[in-house]
Parts: C-alpha cells; structure tokens; sequence
C-alpha cells in the first residue's frame, strides 16, 4: 500500500478474529469466586468487551473500590495468561486482513489488551504484514463504551471517523462507534446475538468473519474497499482529519 491511506478499517480482537471471548468469561470468573464472590457467568459474558474496571461494576451492580477492583483485574489478567497457548484465530481472520490491506486500506487493531497480551493476540493472527497499526490499553484515558481506543484507532490510522467502519463483536464496540458516528459490522462470534448488536446501531451481522469475508461483495466493508479503489484510481488527496 503506497502513500498515506483514505480509508481505514478498524478492528476488535478478542471475539472478532481471535476466539477468546469465552477464556475471558472463565478468567473474571475465577476471579471473582477467588475474591470470595459469586458472579453467573451469564452476566460476566455480557460484560466482555467493557475495559475492567468498567465490567467489576457491572458485575457486581454498584461501585467498587479501587483497591478491591484492582485485586480482580490482576486475577483475572494472571488466570488468562495461562490461556495464552490455547488462543487460536477464527477462521478467515487473516484473510480478511489481508483483503482490506490489498484494497488500500489502513488495517487497524483497535485492542484495548495490554501490551504483553496483545503481543499474544498478534502471535495468533499471525497478520502483521496486513496490519498498519495497533492500540493497547495504554492508548486510552476510559475503556469502551467510550469512544478513547477507536479514537486512538483512528489516530495511528490517520483517518478520520468519515471515512472508516469497525468490524466487532460486542454491544460496547458498537456504543463507542456510535459515539463518532462511524459504522459497526457486528460479528456473533463472541456470542452476542444478531438482534442485540442491530439494537446497539450494528449496520450489519454476521455469523463470523469468514461469513463476512464469502459477502464481501456489497457488503458495508466491501463497499468502502470500493471506495478505497475508487480514491486510489482518482488520485483523491487523503483528508487528514482525524475523528
């Protein structure tokens, strides 16, 4: 890809091209019930997504101290860790990487994972010749539902929100974008239904992202792949604003 890029496609990791959504329900789990405290998991599965210290509130229904919160968020990050060896990609994660990078577009991992983990995550892609850039938690004052990481996303991209889409899993990747008014394909593969992420403002669902990949073609993502092309045989100059 030559030049600075027009467009750019954002993307969530866990749940989205890695299968880690459910590691992850384990994980705060086990936390908790380390910290004494019973949580269904039902409901932790319903708060992947949210940064931590957003998803113990939930948990938990009220507000939590610092302390306490703290304590949870390193458990849960220590028994993750050992999950680390088992993430695997879903199935035409890379492909479709590789398909928004041949169009022209930027590729941008809009993770809010620590660094260490994020390192992981990529090791399972195994992608970054199609990855323009990626963020970590450092990256982001307030974790999602606000809009901190997609702004930071679309920042390394040099985009503006105008002119990209978010391909997620989760109802609070769909909130952050929503918040810039930038288009969220949502993805079921981390388990929130079809319905739920069309309620959240999801311009499209699919089953997982090599459904998405096999319709491409007048797809919202597709679409925009064609707007790509589109500015590439214009010569159009990128507007560089940045949402």
């Amino acid at each position: 890809m030559g030049g600075n890029p027009t467009h750019a496609v954002l993307f969530d990791v866990d749940g989205t091209l890695v299968d880690s959504t459910y590691l992850h329900t384990l994980a705060w789990w086990l936390s908790f019930r380390q910290a004494g405290h019973t949580v269904p998991m039902a409901r932790l599965h319903r708060s992947i997504g949210m940064g931590g210290d957003k998803l113990v509130a939930h948990a938990f229904g009220r507000e939590v101290d610092q302390e306490e919160e703290q304590g949870l968020k390193d458990a849960h990050d220590a028994i993750f860790s050992t999950c680390w060896p088992h993430l695997v990609r879903f199935e035409g994660a890379r492909e479709l990487l590789a398909r928004c990078h041949a169009a022209g577009a930027a590729v941008v991992l809009a993770s809010s994972a620590k660094e260490a983990e994020l390192d992981v995550l990529r090791k399972a892609l195994d992608a970054d010749a199609w990855i323009t850039a990626a963020t970590s938690s450092s990256d982001a004052a307030e974790s999602k539902p606000a809009p901190d990481i997609v702004e930071a996303a679309l920042e390394a991209a040099g985009v503006d929100a105008a002119h990209a889409l978010f391909v997620g899993d989760a109802v609070w990747d769909v909130q952050a974008c929503g918040r810039l008014s930038m288009p969220v394909v949502g993805v079921r593969s981390g388990g929130t239904s079809a319905a739920e992420l069309r309620d959240a403002g999801a311009v499209e669902t699919y089953a997982h992202v090599a459904d998405l990949l096999h319709q491409l073609d007048g797809s919202a993502l597709g679409n925009l792949l064609d707007e790509v092309r589109s500015a590439a045989a214009s010569g159009s100059p990128q507007e560089r604003t940045t949402g």
